[in-house]
């Protein structure tokens, strides 16, 4: 067995100026323009840099000739793969100056990964380690390594199992990783550290971390910027997780007027916390209000006028008249540590203007003492504004969906996709090129109409796309409506799937892949593989025990299910452990995918089909990929191969799989219904007319199929009895958006 070593540089400098999905990008890129020698000159590059869409809108391709005519002045020269890098590189150097940005900014911090920073505090870094040794200080398994040393290497070093990690994003968000799926043990070989940060990366897609372009061979290396920005980001999302008024329907009395309760839903947790702390500092005679956690809070002042109103039995008459700022900062501190509050930062942190370390302050306040009222009527008031529970579950599926694409990050689905920007860079992201940038209007929109625009290009691309849209405007979109926006993200996530399993198969005859085929591949490969069990449909009950799904994960990789873990399904408790394993083990694989244990165990029909898609396009990527290679590899999903030790079931990559490539999933006929003879209607209506479409995750985006693609949606338009999308009007598909 070989093990995984990822794309490898003899240069560790140059190595270390990309990740390690950026290099398999750009390595597939590189390997396509081969001759028949097998050989790449430098008279090939040219046009394979301008597809990249680093340089698309910098460089034409002659401008780039004429920058390698002066490095390489023989066009007819062979270049290996490093020296294609360091071309790569200097480019980009040349593409910033051209664009009037830093010559010094780092090549592998994209837009998309600009919560991930270069450079963290020494008192950033002690925050998150204080952070950790507090909440994991108790783990069965790691308090034995534990406390970390701030000081030290200790948190690199640990971090580098993955254990850390997933511990962490439990206790940020408890119950996202059944533990159980977690390879814990004192020494874990490669293979097992590599299925921890998969299942690492792609459960902190599943909370709305932001880890486009991260590897994680980056998070076996331990890279200090990528691993620290992962930490900030799944701490961040602990200390904001009550900022809601479905957690904390106190918030409500931060507006005076019902009518702005709307508003204060949409608002993004740090702007809420921000509004919870001028609140109070205003009710205090605070004249100056916060905007931000940086530079409005240097000098104090509006720490001391909230903690007086907040904990007034520990004021301190000398903190406003305090000399200095930092003389002040450090009474602050005294304050809080009164009230309860763990002192993690220092007073130069908040005279220096850490945001990092302020935001952590002022949510610490925050939990330790809201100082909102009580007061029933207004909390039966904000329970009322609560969506019902489906629909915030399909809100909550969409929003990750578009975070885990990196081309926008959402908050509120319904809030932000309404000036119709987001909608745009999702569709962009989906089908490059098929946005018209130049009739497009960037937040922030004053004019109404402008969204209306946005929104009606949105619409119109739908159209193209042949998404079901009948007397559909954007002004719908704009004005809100739930289910409208519900209906025309499923189609956008459907038609994403779709086209990104199409192209896999491009190997083949290139035929669209239905609903049917998906049904009819996974009960071929549990019969494949020996496995009882099988499905009928995607509304079939017999899911709900999770069984169907264990099987079916481990005869795509026998050695992923611990059978010992696995309950008969049963009571619900059973059913619950299974349904937890399922989505641990498929995102241990390299599945990005955002259901919830209750839609498996309710039988949730969209999101059973997201998952299965998820399981077979992973299968099918790896058989691709270890058939076009000369010599064994890991997939680009992060996982691993089987061991000699694992289950002693048949390997993954035989005839089975390979024939999936080659013929068998083009040819796939069509089953009676997946969802079962009662569905009668369908929100896109007939999508296996499709046109292809270019790749979906753009010019230079690199291979990291396994968050964007593995997790997109697939829409319940299987049945037999499906309606053509023309007969479809605006309330049929308001109807079926909120199923």
């Amino acid at each position: 067995m070989t093990s995984y070593l990822g794309v490898q540089v003899s240069d560790p400098t140059l190595q270390n100026q990309f990740t390690q999905v950026e290099l398999r990008g750009l390595k597939s890129k590189f390997t396509a323009v081969k001759n028949e020698k097998g050989k790449v000159t430098v008279g090939d590059l040219p046009s394979l840099l301008v597809t990249l869409k680093a340089f698309a809108s910098t460089f034409k391709e002659e401008e780039v000739a004429g920058l390698l005519a002066q490095s390489f002045p023989d066009s007819t020269a062979d270049i290996d793969f490093e020296g294609f890098l360091r071309v790569y590189l200097n480019l980009q150097g040349q593409a910033h100056a051209k664009a009037g940005h830093s010559k010094t900014s780092s090549s592998f911090l994209k837009a998309s990964v600009t919560t991930l920073l270069h450079t963290i505090s020494h008192s950033e870094r002690g925050l998150y380690v204080a952070h950790i040794n507090s909440y994991l200080g108790d783990d069965p398994f790691l308090k034995q390594f534990l406390p970390l040393d701030p000081a030290a290497n200790d948190l690199f070093d640990l971090a580098k199992d993955g254990v850390l990690l997933c511990k962490l994003i439990n206790v940020a968000v408890p119950g996202t990783i059944d533990e159980r799926a977690i390879n814990c043990k004192k020494v874990l070989n490669l293979w097992e550290r590599n299925e921890n940060h998969t299942l690492c990366l792609n459960s902190a897609k599943a909370i709305g971390c932001t880890v486009v372009n991260i590897g994680a061979q980056d998070l076996v290396e331990a890279r200090p910027h990528l691993l620290l920005g992962l930490i900030s980001q799944i701490i961040k999302i602990q200390l904001l997780a009550d900022l809601n008024l479905k957690k904390t329907p106190q918030l409500i009395e931060l507006v005076e007027d019902n009518s702005d309760v709307e508003e204060l839903m949409s608002l993004a947790p740090e702007k809420l916390l921000l509004k919870w702390m001028n609140f109070h500092i205003g009710k205090a005679g605070y004249e100056k209000r916060v905007t931000n956690f940086s530079s409005d809070l240097k000098d104090g002042r509006a720490y001391a006028y909230l903690l007086n109103v907040l904990a007034p039995e520990h004021c301190n008459p000398d903190t406003l008249d305090a000399s200095t700022a930092l003389e002040r900062a450090t009474l602050v501190l005294d304050h809080a540590e009164k009230m309860g509050c763990k002192r993690y930062l220092k007073p130069t942190d908040i005279v220096e203007g850490s945001s990092n370390l302020n935001l952590a302050f002022v949510a610490q306040i925050f939990h330790r003492r809201s100082g909102l009222s009580t007061d029933g009527k207004k909390y039966a008031f904000a329970e009322m504004m609560t969506d019902d529970v489906q629909t915030s579950r399909e809100e909550r599926c969409f929003r990750l969906w578009i975070n885990s694409l990196g081309a926008a990050y959402c908050n509120n689905v319904f809030d932000d996709v309404r000036n119709g920007w987001v909608l745009l860079e999702v569709l962009d992201k989906i089908k490059p090129g098929s946005v018209n940038w130049k009739h497009a209007t960037k937040p922030p929109i004053k004019m109404p109409f402008r969204k209306v625009e946005n929104c009606n290009q949105v619409i119109q691309i739908g159209m193209q796309l042949k998404f079901s849209l009948v007397n559909v405007a954007g002004n719908d979109i704009v004005q809100g409506n739930k289910k409208l926006i519900l209906a025309f993200l499923w189609q956008l996530m459907r038609y994403s799937m779709l086209q990104l399993l199409k192209n896999l198969r491009s190997h083949s005859q290139g035929k669209e892949v239905t609903d049917a085929d998906i049904l009819h591949w996974v009960n071929k490969k549990n019969r494949s593989m020996g496995r009882p069990s099988r499905i009928e449909n995607f509304k079939d009950k017999s899911i709900s025990n999770g069984r169907f799904f264990l099987e079916l994960l481990s005869s795509v990789e026998p050695r992923v299910v611990n059978w010992n873990l696995v309950t008969k399904g049963e009571s619900e408790d059973e059913k619950r452990l299974n349904a937890t394993y399922i989505i641990s083990v498929a995102r241990k694989l390299g599945c990005s995918i955002f259901l919830l244990p209750e839609d498996i165990m309710e039988v949730n029909q969209k999101m059973i089909l997201t998952l299965a898609a998820s399981i077979m396009y992973w299968s099918l990527q790896k058989a691709v990929e270890e058939g076009e290679s000369l010599s064994p590899a890991p997939s680009s999903c992060n996982t691993c191969h089987a061991t000699p030790d694992a289950s002693p079931a048949p390997s993954v990559c035989g005839e089975d799989e390979t024939s999936s490539i080659t013929g068998d999933v083009s040819g796939l006929t069509p089953t009676p219904s997946v969802y079962g003879e009662d569905e009668t209607s369908s929100i896109t209506g007939d999508v296996s007319s499709l046109t292809p479409a270019p790749s979906v995750c753009g010019e230079d985006e690199s291979s990291s199929i396994t968050g964007d693609v593995s997790s997109l949606t697939i829409d319940d338009a299987a049945s037999d009895t499906a309606v053509s999308s023309s007969h479809l009007d605006k309330e049929e598909i308001t109807s079926a958006g909120g199923e």
